[in-house]
Parts: C-alpha cells; sequence; structure tokens
C-alpha cells in the first residue's frame, strides 16, 4: 500500500496560502502592501516548487517498495505451495522478475554474480541480495540527497523573510521627531509583517516536512527488510559452507594421498621383481651360452647386472618425486587454510564497515535534529523579544 503521508504538505500548503492572501486583503478588499503580498507570494512559490519535487521523489520511492511488497506477497504464496523448497531455481534465469527499471537492474546483477560463483557442486561463497537491494537504492529513489535538505532550506527561508522585512521596514523607517515618526510607523510595521508571516510558515514547513520524510522513509526501510527477510528464507540460494568446504578438501587430500602410496608401492614392487628376473636370466643366459659356445660372457653379465642396478636408481628417483608431490599437497592444504582465514578477516571488516555507516547516520540525524531544534528556539526567542 503506497504512503500517502505526503498528500498533507499540500493540503497545508493551500490552507497557508488561502490565509496569507487573506492577512494581505485579496478576499476582503482591504488594501495592503503590495510589495508584501509580492514577497509572500514569491516565497510561497518557491516553497511549492520544492513540495513538488519532492512529491515526484516520493512517487518513486512508492512505485519501489509497493512493487517489494507484491513480490514478498507472491515469494511467500509460492513458498508455502512448493512446502518449504528454495525457489531460487524459479528466479535463476529470469530477468523480468521486476518491472521497476531500478529494481530489475539491481536484481539481474544479483543473478549475474550468483551465476560467476556457481560451481558443479554449488554456490562457492554466500551472497546477500541486501548488497544490490539495499538502503542507499531507496535512497537514490526517494532523492534523499535532496530531501535531507528541504527541512533546512525551508527554515532558511524563513530567516531570510524576516531579515528581507526588516530591510524593508527600516529603509522607509525615517524621521527626526515626534510627527515625522508616527508617519513612518505604518511602513515599519508593514516590514515586521513580512518578517513575521515568512518566519512562522518557514519554520512550520520545515517542521511538518521533516516529520513526513522521516515517516515516509522510515516505511520504506521496514518494507525493505520485510522483502529481504522474506527471500533469504524463500528464494536466497544457499552456499556451501566453510565447514562442508573444509572436509571436502580433506577427503579430496587423503584420496589423493592413498592413490599416490598405492602408486608408491606397486613401483617398489616392480622395481624389486624386475632386477631379480634381469638377474637370473643373466645367470641363465651366461651358463648356457658358455655350456654352448665355450665363450666367457662375464663381462656381459655385468653389464646386464649394471641395467637392473640402474632400474633400481630409477625406481628410486620416482619414490623421491613421489614424495615432493605429497609435500605439495601439503602446500596446499595449508594455501587453502589461510585463504579461508583471509575471507573471514573480510567478512569482519565488512561487518565493521557496516555499523560505522551506521553510527555515521545516526551521528547526522542527532545533528540535524539539534539544529532544528536550536532554529526553532531561536525563531521562539526572537518572537518573544519582539513582543
Amino acid at each position: 500500500m503506497k504512503n500517502k503521508l505526503y498528500y498533507v504538505l499540500f493540503l497545508l500548503y493551500a490552507v497557508v496560502v488561502v490565509f496569507v492572501l487573506y492577512l494581505n486583503g485579496v478576499f476582503t478588499g482591504e488594501e495592503g502592501s503590495v510589495v508584501n503580498l509580492i514577497i509572500n507570494i514569491v516565497f510561497l512559490m518557491i516553497i511549492g516548487v520544492l513540495f513538488v519535487i519532492s512529491a515526484f521523489s516520493f512517487g518513486r520511492l512508492n512505485g519501489i517498495t509497493d512493487e517489494m511488497i507484491d513480490f514478498t506477497v507472491r515469494l511467500q504464496k509460492e513458498y508455502k505451495e512448493s512446502g518449504g523448497k528454495n525457489l531460487w531455481g524459479n528466479y535463476q534465469g529470469r530477468n523480468d522478475v521486476f518491472e521497476n527499471e531500478e529494481l530489475r537492474v539491481a536484481f539481474n546483477k544479483y543473478r549475474m554474480r550468483i551465476k560467476s560463483l556457481g560451481t558443479k557442486r554449488g554456490i562457492t561463497a554466500p551472497c546477500d541480495l541486501e548488497e544490490y537491494i539495499n538502503e542507499d537504492l531507496l535512497d537514490r529513489a526517494g532523492m534523499s540527497f535532496f530531501n535531507s535538505g528541504i527541512s533546512g532550506t525551508l527554515t532558511g527561508l524563513g530567516i531570510l523573510g524576516t531579515f528581507l522585512g526588516l530591510s524593508l521596514g527600516l529603509g522607509a523607517f525615517s524621521g527626526n521627531d515626534i510627527f515625522t515618526i508616527s508617519d513612518n510607523v505604518g511602513s515599519l510595521l508593514s516590514g515586521m509583517k513580512v518578517a513575521f508571516h515568512t518566519s512562522v510558515y518557514g519554520i512550520f514547513f520545515s517542521l511538518v516536512f521533516n516529520v513526513v520524510y522521516r515517516s515516509i522513509m522510515s516505511d520504506a526501510y521496514e518494507k525493505l527488510d520485510e522483502f529481504l527477510g522474506m527471500f533469504r528464507q524463500a528464494a536466497q540460494p544457499r552456499s556451501l559452507k566453510e565447514d562442508e568446504n573444509t572436509a571436502a578438501m580433506v577427503v579430496y587430500q587423503a584420496s589423493m594421498m592413498g592413490t599416490l602410496k598405492q602408486m608408491l608401492d606397486m613401483m617398489k614392487g616392480d622395481a624389486a621383481e624386475q632386477t631379480a628376473g634381469v638377474e637370473r636370466i643373466v645367470d641363465k643366459f651366461t651358463a648356457q651360452m658358455q655350456e654352448s659356445l665355450g665363450a666367457d660372457f662375464k663381462e656381459l653379465g655385468e653389464a646386464l647386472r649394471e641395467t637392473g642396478n640402474a632400474q633400481a636408481v630409477n625406481a628410486a628417483d620416482t619414490r623421491e618425486m613421489i614424495e615432493a608431490v605429497t609435500a605439495l599437497v601439503e602446500v596446499n592444504r595449508n594455501v587453502q587454510s589461510a585463504l579461508a582465514k583471509v575471507m573471514d578477516r573480510q567478512e569482519k571488516f565488512s561487518d565493521e564497515l557496516r555499523q560505522q555507516k551506521e553510527k555515521l547516520a545516526e551521528t547526522c540525524n542527532e545533528m540535524s535534529d539539534e539544529i532544528t531544534s536550536q532554529l526553532y528556539a531561536f525563531g521562539h526567542m526572537r518572537n518573544l523579544y519582539e513582543e
């Protein structure tokens, strides 16, 4: 449901315009100062333009929050109908989930990020939708950079009107004796009327706008929290937890080490059998050749024995290579552990930055409230002083 609280601004604006025109004799036919009327009309036109721009931004904000609420209701219904099943599969391939341009662009960026993190086993790292659809998006849609300064601008217009009215009254005030001074009292009072009127409705509109603006933004933030909470529960893709990653890595490394050990044992056995076989072949061949030909093949036998020894050395080299590979696997496991610690530090740093942002926003709000209170007290003391 749209937040239409800002309609109150235009209702009060119309009342103030009628009241100011009445005081200047527009409806009663009484003659008044044309300069006073022009000054008040100019000030009221400026305030009206500011209200129209703010109303446009509030309408955009309502469009976004209303679509988020509609999506939340639809998602909740689908989640219940699916029996509590995660619904990300229904949305990961859609680029038309939202009709609003800003929401659609932000959600598509989120989909691309999830796609880049995907593997055959699942999502490798957690990614929250709040990174893309958050309070900053609402602030941009609601033009917080503009509306946050409207309250101070209205107060400043009231103060400007005060000094302008006093300047007009004092500029027309002259005289050296009581008779000439009494003749110029009317112009002085006319200027003070301008000062009083502009100060009153400037500060009045400042207070009302501040209440309306804060109420609208607070309502928008609540709708955002409701939307994000439902999305996290029903549709946010599940990532591989850190303990699952660690367990998978340990199983993988244990399997690799077991395979390498089997290969080493097989190579050791093959080398020993090959060496023994070569020695038997050499002895038998030498004996047969000596018996049949009567020649001395001792040197040939030695050469064949050296070949067997070379095979044994080759087996030792292979064993050293396997041990080096095993050490490399151990280094890889240490690197994985160090990367996990770095990711933890990054998450903690992100949380600290978010907390600092919230503290800074709270401090700015407190300073704005304090300045508004001081300006209101200043206007009240000035009025008491003038009385």
